[in-house]
């Protein structure tokens, strides 16, 4: 009734109200939906401004921090100041999430990692597929994969996808994976037709410590399955994640890169099979 009213008062209060319903409401008369955008990161000082410019467009934009020692946290304090950081100590990616999810308030959950950016591209489609009248809960992202700096085609990223886009209703890790957590009760997700950028690393390094927190972690969940250590499943594996790699996924064509990642990979095996093994000692 008020808008009405105020339409037939002067041309002034026209143009307010009418700006006011195109910015909160669209075609239909219902509320346009919001988004959440949260990262969980630790040390992420070289990463985290270009991750929070990609996000800007969210409504809602939250940081779990794991107890950074380096920059990371007053970066975000004095170039942030609306971005909403919380601090947990770090057990595992699946607890840190969903602890993560549930400071989130509106309907969608963008989560993105450190080393990730949205394009302009995604951004525009992202806000276009959330406004459809019927949507799916979660979506794929498909992610362009580079590696000390130069784009990997092949090693395995030539379908490489991941959800980062889902409704807060069916917002739940599994909490029985620690590495590669996944939602739960996600059925039919979509797929978003712009690529997710994946910065993931700028030195071999880097990645060595990411393989090697990872193989622990790994570690202890085949542990909690009550999984044997095996020498011989150490080795086959290994060997396995090599060739799989650098053959079956191609990683040969990417030249030096494609068998920097393959020898990660098959290292990856490794470690996990040797921190089993400290994990019954």
């Amino acid at each position: 009734m008020l808008f009405f009213y105020s339409i037939n008062r002067t041309n002034d209060c026209l143009t307010f109200t009418f700006i006011f319903h195109l910015s909160f409401y669209n075609v239909n008369g219902m509320e346009d939906p919001k988004i959440s955008a949260l990262l969980i990161v630790f040390n992420e000082e070289k990463n985290i401004e270009e991750a929070l410019n990609s996000v800007e467009f969210a409504d809602e934009i939250i940081v779990l921090d794991s107890f950074s020692t380096d920059k990371t946290v007053d970066i975000i304090k004095s170039k942030y100041p609306k971005v909403k950081l919380y601090q947990n100590k770090f057990e595992d990616f699946t607890k840190q999430r969903n602890l993560c999810i549930s400071y989130a308030k509106n309907d969608w959950i963008l989560f993105l990692d450190a080393d990730e950016r949205i394009t302009p591209k995604l951004k525009n489609e992202i806000l276009k597929e959330i406004k459809k009248p019927v949507t799916q809960n979660a979506y794929f992202f498909k992610r362009k994969f580079f590696f000390m700096g130069e784009k990997v085609n092949y090693s395995g990223t030539q379908n490489d996808k991941n959800i980062r886009l889902f409704k807060k209703e069916v917002a739940h890790y599994d909490e029985n994976k620690r590495v590669h957590e996944g939602l739960s009760n996600v059925d039919n997700p979509g797929t978003l037709q712009n690529y997710l950028l994946h910065f993931s690393f700028d030195s071999y390094d880097a990645y060595y410590k990411k393989v090697i927190h990872y193989s622990k972690l790994k570690a202890k969940d085949l542990h909690e399955k009550r999984i044997p250590y095996q020498m011989v499943k150490q080795l086959s594996k290994s060997a396995f994640s090599f060739f799989k790699m650098y053959f079956l996924k191609l990683g040969i064509l990417d030249g030096k890169k494609g068998l920097i990642l393959s020898y990660l990979s098959a290292l990856s095996s490794f470690k996990t099979y040797e921190y089993l093994k400290e994990e019954y000692a």
